[in-house]
């Protein structure tokens, strides 16, 4: 299963949104949740490759420390 595919069962198993872009196109939420006020959303980075991960771990602790704190990495 590649990443495309994964995605796609996430969407239709009701687990996740489309990726979009935070940046661009906002968090994703309704607008009960908006009016409420910081919710907590997860989001998930995407990388491009192995280059933006490792740029973006060294420059984003939390990035870091929830991975660990959850046991990922440790293969």
């Amino acid at each position: 299963m590649d990443v495309q595919e994964w995605l796609m069962f996430g969407y239709d198993q009701g687990w996740c949104s489309p990726p979009v872009c935070a940046t661009h196109d906002g968090v994703p939420m309704s607008e009960d949740e908006y009016e409420m006020g910081e919710p907590c959303v997860h989001v998930l980075r995407l990388y491009e490759d192995a280059e933006t991960k490792a740029a973006v771990e060294r420059d984003h602790a939390p990035s870091t420390w929830r991975a660990t704190n959850m046991g990922w990495g440790k293969t």
